[in-house]
């Protein structure tokens, strides 16, 4: 019997089955010609939901070396240029020409590689190789790179064939074996007595060519039983650090041999491993080995799989490796280049063990976490557990108390966000080494920050050993789970999300599997609990994920109580997201879920409120029915946009308040901060938002934003740092995450929100029943959300003394608990019923202004006004004295008034000054000044017996105005415009009609010829306005006859002229005057008073014309 398996010697990363043909035009080729790749059968669209394909190239040296990428593909396989995009022929088909030597600007081409791919690298084919050169040497039995398997003495049937005549050579393992001459067509029935790496050779006198295959007899495995104690994956010798023990879980395998560095990576039978069949395992104890020197290994399965160990702790990377500097990971060991390929393992022995430095770390509370989720990679740019950890005062400063780390498991390249894992118990290079990062953990517990890492146990890449030990292409990355795989489902139960290649969670295999990763993580670096990626994904129910799943919570539930066995109090996040009655039977059992409030907090930021997008309160476990604080809410994650972004892009704005002004803006994130870290529970800060950080999730390397972009570098800003509005930011979530952690109402279950209203008015409320003597039993805290300034009803709790813990305790009396606060739009108030000291500068424990050294008197009371020697001097309240002016009724009436009203009963002294008067009168409560003219005053109050004290204010007692009314008249509607000045309130009198109104403006009806108008106010001593208007569609003079103390008025009809000439003649003809008249409102006025009695001809002269008119004056 023999086994044939294709061995896949070349690296791809991720995978995505798809049909489609891939044809070479022509095929075979010379490096020289053009070729022509074409696709069909296959429609982007439907299978990668994109429109275009792009090309993903590489090529081998003539020693079949990799020689590099194509530059027309690119350099970043997630981001494709348009140079690789292929040509929609529009007939089904897609195509990509190119010449080779010219493509990838090289000569001595053996083979090309190329790949399909969407333009992101979310989608792509497998790998096809093509060889290069007219003259082919195609192996027709077996295949090219494969294994056959067989017994010893077994034939192996070879046959193969060239374009032309040919010589053949067939080499065994070095040694030429057998020839033919002169033929087109070779066969050879060899039989193989021992492990054989065959070549087969043909020339045409002019090129040669080369096939290998490899032919492996079939060993005999010792059946074992696993010596007791021993775990999967690596055993060092406890005794012997030459010795080591390795254990595979491979059900269903035959045989494994063991090959690295201290076997040339040859298959040796000495090196074959034992097998335990009961327990599916396969194992060998290794000796001869160098202390402290890096050994590497890899498992060869039945022959033909590669591995690195499933339970690595560091893997070499034949491709990503050499991207990582000495800085990130000094003598870090080289891959062994051309002796193996895929993932190697790294086994050091007796290297030293980490000494722990501090050993008596104690986790905080879930209660009190106050989490810092962190990108390594965009934190520093030496992205490095040493830098981060260089960089903990910045964090302590601000005050977390745990700092979650993205994915540190080794994941597929080296640029990413870390959830494309892979092997999930090996610690990924790029961030640094194995003591790098227990260094980074010992620092963070001598800091009192314990340490979360985020671990991504849904899935795994195509480079994990348990996925390539069992699926569809013999061990390749890139095609479908095998059905009888014991850790991955063969299709995802998830119809809507789904990931790589997903874990069976149900698996006894799979199971075990993560039960020793969560067990090393925790006991090998010390860390202090796990934040699990998609746990919705835990599960084998098909559907969403969205609806209640009972399988689900017990396979989580086994996990955390398998923890529980030895940690007793290791956090245990969920990222769940799943019906709140699901994630209640959950954090009953102890865990913690995440909680996502983004989009509410970022509406609130915004300035937006309607139909309660702006209600953040179910990040309240109250407000879920829960009796434990054990939702970790966030405002950002990772996952989310940043707040600032929004802010800045899509703020509201008015004509005076503009939140995507960058100050405007930084200030409602120090609002959002008040309300956020002061409601009770467990709560998480992205990177960088405590500075306001403004790039979008999405934004690219270019500056662009676009959603596949998502996970790609973003700017690191430590320079915000240094801007005043971003570090005051910074400092005011530091001052709210030390009065979280310290002042014991923030702990409380008796707390209520109110954060629905459309008006973005919000109130937080607290009470501690337990509060202490001098401890606070209540909190009341304000905010305006919205953009326009407004009052609140503050309902404070009781009245008395209150004090505002983000302004040095600055004391308010409350006498009306329900009296209303105004709030700018963007402001917050934090007030207690007794003040805080966990705020207190430790130079200032007073809280005066004064520093210790120079303050005289050190235990001043809060809110007390000092003098330079840090000591009480005598002052009242702002709002001790209530001011009431009148102003003086009419001009000169000289009975303006000002009383003064104290709320503290002393003997007080008021002096009155200004506008040549100087007066005093005492009082105990309250006092007033009359019969003041208008003018200015400055009022003085003293208080017996406090020499020092004296408080001022100014006052303008002010007189009504004149009364002043401007008409205009519409001679077309018959209307009168009235502007009016100097009253409050207008009495209009025209005709028979009377009008009162405290409009200034008002439009009345001319209904006669002749209309009398009179305006008056309130007030008598403003005076009267009166006008006689006169309206005609003819030309009138009246009144006629004329007499003295009468004006003659002349009604024109409607025209333009601003002045017209007048001439007036006696009835003999003598000329009497001869004059220019203004015209107002198409009325001219003359006075008659000087001219005799008689008979008159008046001329009007206008721009329409000249008109005559007889007057008899009496």
């Amino acid at each position: 019997m023999k086994k044939t398996l294709l061995l896949f010697l070349f690296f791809s990363i991720g995978f995505k089955g798809i049909g489609q043909t891939i044809t070479l035009t022509p095929n075979p080729f010379n490096e020289n010609e053009e070729i022509t790749i074409t696709v069909s059968n296959f429609d982007p669209m439907a299978s990668w939901g994109v429109s275009d394909i792009y090309l993903w190239a590489w090529y081998f040296d003539q020693n079949g070396d990799f020689g590099g990428n194509a530059l027309q593909t690119g350099n970043n396989f997630n981001n494709s240029p348009d140079t690789a995009r292929f040509t929609n022929n529009g007939d089904g088909t897609y195509s990509y020409s190119f010449t080779p030597t010219t493509f990838y600007q090289a000569t001595n081409i053996s083979r090309i590689g190329i790949l399909l791919k969407s333009q992101d690298g979310s989608n792509q084919t497998g790998d096809q190789i093509f060889d290069v050169g007219r003259f082919q040497l195609t192996l027709n039995s077996p295949q090219e790179n494969s294994l056959t398997i067989l017994n010893a003495n077994e034939i192996l049937n070879i046959s193969a064939s060239t374009p032309i005549n040919a010589d053949y050579t067939l080499f065994a393992n070095g040694i030429a074996v057998a020839t033919a001459t002169a033929t087109s067509s070779y066969t050879n029935n060899y039989t193989v007595t021992t492990n054989t790496d065959f070549r087969l050779e043909a020339t045409d006198g002019t090129t040669t060519q080369n096939v290998s295959f490899r032919a492996l007899v079939r060993p005999s495995v010792v059946e074992e039983a696993l010596p007791a104690g021993l775990l999967d994956g690596l055993n060092p010798d406890p005794n012997d650090n030459t010795k080591a023990t390795l254990v595979l879980f491979a059900p269903e395998k035959e045989f494994v041999h063991v090959i690295g560095d201290f076997n040339n990576w040859q298959i040796d039978d000495n090196y074959l491993m034992k097998k335990d069949s009961a327990q599916d395992r396969f194992w060998i104890e290794l000796s001869g080995l160098t202390p402290q020197f890096d050994h590497m290994y890899q498992y060869l399965v039945d022959g033909t799989i590669r591995i690195a160990d499933p339970y690595s702790e560091v893997i070499l990377d034949e491709f990503n490796d050499q991207f990582i500097d000495d800085i990130t990971y000094p003598d870090l060991p080289a891959y062994p280049t051309g002796e193996t390929n895929h993932a190697v393992t790294l086994m050091r022995l007796g290297d030293p063990e980490y000494v722990w430095q501090t050993t008596d770390f104690q986790k905080p509370e879930t209660t009190d976490l106050v989490i810092y989720e962190l990108l390594i990679r965009d934190f520093d740019a030496l992205h490095s557990f040493d830098a981060v950890r260089n960089r903990l005062d910045y964090l302590v400063d601000l005050g977390i108390n745990a700092i979650e780390l993205m994915p540190v498991s080794e994941f597929d390249g080296n640029i990413s966000w870390g959830y494309n894992s892979s092997f999930h118990m090996a610690l990924d290079k790029y961030y640094g080494t194995q003591d790098a990062f227990k260094r980074f953990v010992d620092e963070c517990h001598a800091r009192g920050i314990a340490v979360i890492l985020d671990v991504v146990y849904n899935h795994a890449t195509g480079q994990n050993p348990y996925f390539r030990l069992w699926n569809e292409c013999g061990g390749d990355f890139n095609c479908p789970v095998a059905s009888n795989n014991p850790f991955f489902n063969v299709n995802s139960p998830n119809s809507f999300l789904q990931f790589f290649n997903d874990l069976d969670h149900e698996s006894p295999a799979t199971q075990a599997y993560v039960d020793r990763l969560n067990r090393f993580w925790l006991e090998e670096y010390n860390i202090d609990g796990f934040r699990f990626d998609f746990t919705k994904g835990f599960t084998n129910t098909v559907g969403d994920g969205n609806s209640f799943d009972q399988a689900r919570i017990d396979i989580l539930t086994r996990m955390y109580n398998e923890i529980r066995t030895y940690d007793n109090d290791a956090y245990v996040i969920l990222e769940h997201f799943a019906p709140n009655s699901e994630e209640t039977q959950l954090i009953n059992s102890g865990m913690l879920v995440w909680s996502n409030h983004n989009f509410n907090y970022n509406e609130a930021t915004l300035g937006f409120h309607e139909n309660g997008k702006s209600d953040f309160s179910f990040i309240s476990y109250l407000n879920r029915g829960w009796t434990t604080p054990s939702n970790v809410g966030y405002m950002e994650s990772h996952d989310e946009e940043r707040l600032m972004y929004k802010n800045l892009q899509f703020g509201n704005a008015n004509s005076t308040y503009d939140v995507k002004n960058l100050s405007t803006a930084l200030d409602r994130q120090q609002l959002a901060g008040a309300f956020y870290f002061t409601i009770p529970g467990p709560k998480m800060i992205w990177q960088f938002g405590e500075l306001g950080y403004d790039f979008s999730i999405n934004r690219c390397e270019d500056g662009s934003i676009d959603e596949s972009c998502r996970t790609n570098p973003k700017p690191i800003r430590w320079d915000y740092a240094d801007v005043p509005d971003r570090a005051a930011l910074y400092e005011n979530w530091s001052d709210l995450i030390a009065l979280k952690l310290n002042e014991p109402i923030f702990k409380t279950s008796d707390f209520t929100l109110d954060v629905g209203n459309s008006n973005g008015l919000k109130k937080i409320q607290l009470r501690n029943q337990n509060a202490a003597t001098g401890e606070i039993e209540y909190i009341t805290i304000l905010g305006n959300f919205g953009i326009i300034e407004q009052e609140i009803n503050p309902s404070f709790q009781k009245t008395g003394t209150w004090y505002s813990l983000l302004d040095n305790n600055t004391p308010l009396e409350v006498n009306n608990s329900s009296a209303p606060i105004t709030l700018a739009p963007g402001a917050y108030l934090i007030y207690a019923d007794q003040p805080s000291l966990v705020l207190i500068d430790p130079d200032d424990t007073d809280a005066d202004g004064v520093p210790n050294s120079e303050d005289l008197c050190p235990d001043t009371p809060f809110g007390a006004t000092v003098d330079v020697t840090g000591c009480e001097v005598f002052s009242l309240p702002s709002t001790n004295f209530a001011l009431r002016t009148n102003s003086e009724t009419c001009r000169s009436s000289n009975n303006g008034s000002i009383a003064i009203a104290a709320q503290q009963s002393l003997n007080y002294t008021a002096v009155l000054s200004g506008s040549g008067i100087n007066t005093t009168s005492s009082f105990t409560n309250t006092v007033e000044f009359t019969d003041l003219a208008a003018g200015a005053y400055q009022v003085c109050i003293t208080v017996e017996g406090q020499t020092s004290y004296e408080q001022c204010f100014s006052i303008n007692i002010t007189e009504p105005e004149d009364l002043s009314v401007f008409s205009s008249i519409n001679s077309d509607s018959r209307t009168v415009t009235l502007s009016m000045e100097g009253g409050n309130i207008y009495t209009i009198r025209i005709n028979d009609r009377v009008i009162t109104t405290s409009d200034s403006n008002i439009t009345l009806d001319l209904t006669q010829t002749e209309n009398t108008l009179e305006v008056s106010t309130d007030r008598n001593c403003q005076g009267v306005y009166s006008e006689t208007i006169f309206i005609s569609n003819t030309a009138l003079v009246y009144p006629n006859p004329v007499q003295n103390g009468s004006p003659l008025f002349i009604n024109l009809l409607p025209q333009n002229d601003a002045e017209v000439n007048v001439t007036l003649y006696t009835y003999t003809g003598q000329m009497v005057l001869r004059d220019r008249y203004d015209v107002r409102q198409n009325r001219i006025q003359m006075n008659m008073d000087t001219f005799n009695s008689g008979i008159y001809i008046l001329q009007v002269e206008t721009a329409s014309g000249v008109s005559n008119y007889k007057i008899i004056k009496q």
